[in-house]
């Protein structure tokens, strides 16, 4: 069986090199790659053209459209049997394809994703905001922890689908956020099946500041809603936690602010917040426990950023689909994408 790598890029020269180099030295070779530059204003053809020798590699420039579909168009140019998406910010460990090779000889399935972790050389915000996404305290075992959570939905930066399931989805829709899980939704409502691969991890390097960071979480918060219109009965309760977690945020500091002007006394006002300073000491124990004093801080701010962003996107989607009665939230997501 022959891998297509397929990788959307906008902008992001400096990470396709990375990438591009990962992929030489992988110890598994039967693969293509193909480069779908959508519309960027800094192109990265001069760093393709550098990996031409190593890899066989092939590049197409198109105009802006978003991530699923120049997923698509990356995979209607492909020669392989099966398919297989990188975000341009993920750095592939040598054995990856190796590992995804055997397991799917060993137990084939027409679809399946792996998780994402931080390389000892990421930055300590991109360590802390990799820890955010892959906490189970934070994400609740969704996002490649657990193979318990359910049938597992593999995410773009990391899935393969076979060249069957494209020609009976017709790929990724239009949605620049959560079009990976809608994708996912789709091929299990097709019938297909799905299977989660630990050990076929890549690092991903994610946004590289909180307020990036922010914005997309906001966005995925949206997302999540226009999934429900899409699919009904997708929205669990899981995918509610950040918006309760977010009004139990305010009620905790309102409640300090009110408690402490009324009786003029710091020990109220802690007590009203003893909740956020609980999690804010599990996060920082949990994560001490793994990336240090500097990456536990900061974990402690990326927690929080993805909560409350997730959860202001959620209840704003939320708003406008259930009482305005708008079928699709989509502000922001054009303007926001790329920043």
């Amino acid at each position: 069986m022959k891998f297509s790598i397929i990788i959307p890029l906008y902008n992001r020269p400096n990470e396709i090199d990375e990438l591009l180099d990962s992929l030489t030295r992988q110890t598994f070779k039967d693969f293509d790659v193909i480069v779908v530059e959508d519309g960027s204003n800094v192109r990265a053809d001069e760093i393709i053209q550098k990996y031409r020798p190593q890899l066989d590699i092939k590049y197409f420039f198109k105009p802006n459209s978003g991530p699923g579909t120049t997923r698509n168009y990356g995979a209607e140019r492909a020669e392989g049997d099966y398919f297989i998406f990188f975000d341009s910010d993920c750095i592939i460990p040598d054995d990856y394809m190796a590992i995804v090779d055997q397991r799917l000889a060993e137990n084939f399935t027409d679809c399946y994703g792996g998780p994402d972790a931080a390389m000892p050389t990421f930055t300590p915000v991109q360590k802390a905001i990799s820890y955010a996404m892959t906490s189970i305290i934070s994400t609740g075992g969704i996002r490649g922890a657990s193979e318990k959570a359910g049938k597992f939905h593999p995410r773009s930066f990391n899935m393969g689908f076979s060249r069957k399931v494209l020609e009976a989805t017709h790929g990724f829709s239009t949605m620049r956020f959560g079009e990976d899980i809608d994708m996912t939704l789709r091929i299990l409502e097709g019938g297909f099946e799905t299977q989660l691969i630990k050990e076929a991890f890549v690092y991903h390097k994610r946004r590289t500041d909180f307020r990036k960071f922010f914005r997309q979480v906001f966005n995925s918060g949206c997302a999540r809603i226009n999934l429900d219109q899409r699919h009904p009965g997708s929205l669990k309760l899981v995918h509610t936690l950040p918006a309760c977690f977010l009004v139990g945020e305010i009620v905790c500091i309102l409640a300090a602010i009110i408690t402490g002007i009324v009786t003029k006394n710091w020990l109220v006002p802690m007590i009203c917040i003893s909740p956020l300073i609980l999690l804010a000491a599990i996060v920082f124990a949990d994560s001490l426990r793994q990336n240090g004093f500097k990456v536990a801080l900061l974990s402690v701010v990326a927690v929080f950023v993805q909560l409350t962003a997730y959860g202001m996107g959620f209840i704003k989607a939320a708003w406008n689909t259930y009482v305005r009665g708008k079928k699709e939230d989509t502000t922001g997501f054009v303007r926001n994408f790329y920043k």
